[in-house]
């Protein structure tokens, strides 16, 4: 990471109105409350004007900090990219309670809630076009995750996760959820942290939001040294993984070209990294050509066709999404923006904004026990290997990151055209724009087309 945390934590309250009171019902219905969970809200929608809805979506605020494993890492490691919800009303939470005709409960300071307050696994799917794909596809295919140290209870929180959203069990016993060390042991796991293990919970719950169908390979490093990490990495691959995700990052330096042929090129699999979460700047493993560096952005409810709408996402000058023109890894061949000669960050992007947040379950560690809302680039990477999933193994010579370029301009990526992670030289290395720019890439998911070869 570049620099440190800020020590006091942000609001965020910049909520888009949803116009009429059809359309306003029709994207929230949308949005997640058709489950079984939510049928009492969905239940009496009439009863809420579209007025009253946008009053109270257009209130949402949050406040949220760096999770415990997010603090500026010393050479040679990394942080995760997870930031979690401390207390306010997150924007699921406004619309829940537009249409139940109450006031919005609040998160306490210690955030974990009874009941999730955040976007669950019908939102991510609605949002990025995925509900067909996420009940068809995905069986067979194991996704990995690749993180620091280890969450003790990851098993049973990932069971709760998924059986409040009507989830199939992923567990051991059948087969659909493992855990190992770097080395690939399931007995001799390293060391438990709980910082690390919400940043776990959250990518375990971020892959079955987005591909419930698929295997889940959790592969625990030893420490959070890019060594350890690297290693892991190649452990997913060696069990068999085509799709492995990385929600941590460190600065830039001169060995991540070492570090791209030892740990990262995997041709065939798809490898995704998340930009960072300090705004505009650029970090690695995001860095490396051969992984798909994942944005972030803001999502929200629209009264637009697609029923959401996106932009970049970006709290202060030191949070929000990373970009940027790395220092020192080549340029792919896929990657054609004029300006920056080396490789640029990021290719897509999806949900970080801890404002418009997902659930989350965990119960180890001070980050508090129960239902907890995430935001950060560590949602996005997650979701988008998930959506590599969803489309199917890649070509055994591929490097999937080339796959959305192939499908750049078309409807099946979302482009996202506002906002900024902050102030540079070269405009569309930090402000979104129409086409491809650095803070989201060529857009957000619409479907899997664009992630398939």
């Amino acid at each position: 990471m570049r620099t440190s945390p800020p020590n006091s934590p942000h609001i965020r309250g910049n909520w888009r109105r949803i116009g009429s009171a059809a359309a306003a019902t029709a994207a929230l219905l949308i949005a997640g409350l058709g489950t079984a969970a939510h049928a009492s809200a969905a239940a009496t929608p009439h009863k809420v004007t579209a007025k009253a809805i946008a009053t109270q979506v257009a209130k949402a605020h949050v406040q949220y900090e760096k999770a415990a494993c997010g603090a500026t890492p010393k050479k040679g490691f990394a942080a995760c990219n997870a930031l979690r919800v401390t207390g306010g009303t997150t924007a699921f939470m406004e619309k829940q309670a537009a249409l139940k005709g109450v006031a919005p409960k609040t998160i306490s300071p210690k955030a974990a809630t009874d009941d999730p307050t955040g976007y669950g696994p019908s939102d991510i799917q609605s949002a990025y076009g995925l509900a067909s794909a996420a009940a068809d596809n995905g069986s067979g295919e194991t996704v990995a995750i690749v993180d620091a140290y280890d969450d003790p209870n990851a098993a049973a929180d990932l069971a709760t996760y998924r059986s409040y959203y009507g989830l199939s069990a992923c567990t051991v016993a059948n087969g659909c959820f493992k855990k190992v060390s770097q080395t690939g042991s399931t007995t001799s796991l390293p060391s438990a942290d709980s910082g690390w293990a919400g940043e776990e919970s959250l990518d375990l719950d971020m892959v079955s939001a987005t591909c419930p169908n698929c295997n889940i390979l959790l592969v625990e490093a030893k420490s959070a040294s890019d060594a350890n990490l690297g290693t892991a990495v190649n452990e997913a691959v060696k069990l068999g993984a085509k799709f492995v995700s990385n929600s941590y990052g460190g600065s830039e330096s001169s060995s991540d070209t070492s570090y791209d042929t030892s740990y990262y090129k995997h041709p065939g699999v798809a490898i995704t990294a998340s930009a960072g979460d300090e705004a505009y700047g650029a970090e690695y493993p995001a860095g490396s050509q051969y992984v798909t560096a994942v944005g972030g952005t803001a999502l929200s409810t629209s009264s637009n066709s697609r029923g959401w709408t996106e932009s970049v996402w970006k709290t202060s000058s030191t949070e929000g999404t990373g970009s940027g023109c790395s220092a020192y890894d080549a340029k792919p061949s896929w990657q054609t923006d004029a300006t920056c000669t080396k490789r640029m960050i990021s290719d897509v992007s999806a949900v970080a904004d801890p404002a418009t947040g997902v659930s989350v379950y965990d119960t180890y560690g001070a980050d508090g026990t129960g239902w907890g809302t995430y935001g950060g680039t560590s949602a996005s990477s997650p979701i988008i290997a998930s959506v590599y999933a969803l489309a199917g193994s890649p070509g055994s010579s591929d490097y999937p990151a080339s796959y959305p370029y192939a499908a750049a301009g078309t409807s099946a990526l979302n482009d996202v055209t506002s906002g900024n992670n902050g102030t540079c030289s070269t405009s569309y290395y930090c402000t979104a724009k129409s086409g491809y720019d650095g803070p989201t890439g060529w857009g957000t998911p619409e479907g899997i087309s664009a992630f398939t070869g």
